[in-house]
């Protein structure tokens, strides 16, 4: 649009107490746990929220290359590409009924999205992490109703993408990202304010146990 808004956005961060500590099979294994919540709040300044472009927040973990990425589904929902996999192997990117996985391995740059309508509100990251692996998750809160303001550049009115993925393994550097975007504020929503809440979960032990929270938390199709 290349309008300039005036905003305020807010972040802070608390505790946020393993998903898993009352399930006796899970808790067996020796597994490490770290996790926190995010609060994040956007504000427009001195204008009426409809004079301005749609604006929304924007969350961004990254991780290590060359991990699996996992997005859980209602149903089968083809992921929007916006750049790369093209030449990528055959496997990269799968989808099944429930569930997103993109293995994070190529070279170059790759960007997905699934749209709001199909997605649960948690994305996956499973990688090798010296003799152990580790899962991190994003717990996240989805709105198919709201306005999700992020598009690819050359189709701006392709919207609604809550949940996206990055893989880089270029001149930017190596490494891979989960990303979650929260309704909009701005034009046609009569809004001017939103916050939002999420988790991070991050567990660390043997492949097995990991697999096994990965199944718990996000889908009982992940191998």
């Amino acid at each position: 649009s290349k309008k300039k808004v005036e905003l305020e956005i807010s972040k802070s961060v608390a505790p946020a107490p393993n998903p898993l500590r009352y399930d006796a099979a899970i808790r067996s294994g020796a597994v490490e746990y770290a996790g926190h919540t995010l609060l994040t709040s956007l504000r427009i300044l001195g204008s009426d929220p409809n004079d301005i472009p749609l604006v929304g927040l924007w969350s961004l973990t990254q991780m290590p290359h060359r991990g699996e990425l996992f997005i859980p589904t209602y149903c089968k929902s083809e992921p929007r590409i916006y750049f790369g996999l093209a030449d990528t192997p055959s496997g990269e990117l799968v989808v099944s009924d429930r569930l997103v996985r993109f293995k994070m391995r190529a070279a170059g740059e790759h960007k997905i999205g699934v749209r709001a309508a199909a997605t649960t509100g948690r994305i996956g990251y499973i990688y090798p992490a010296g003799s152990k692996h580790a899962l991190i998750v994003r717990n996240f809160s989805v709105n198919p109703s709201g306005e999700y303001a992020d598009v690819p550049w050359t189709e701006p009115e392709d919207r609604g993408y809550s949940a996206q993925a990055c893989s880089v393994n270029s001149r930017w550097g190596m490494f891979s990202e989960m990303e979650y975007h929260v309704p909009a504020i701005g034009a046609g929503t009569g809004q001017s304010h939103r916050e939002d809440r999420s988790q991070l979960w991050a567990f660390r032990g043997a492949q097995e146990d990991i697999k096994k929270i990965a199944r718990t938390l996000l889908s009982n199709e992940i191998e």
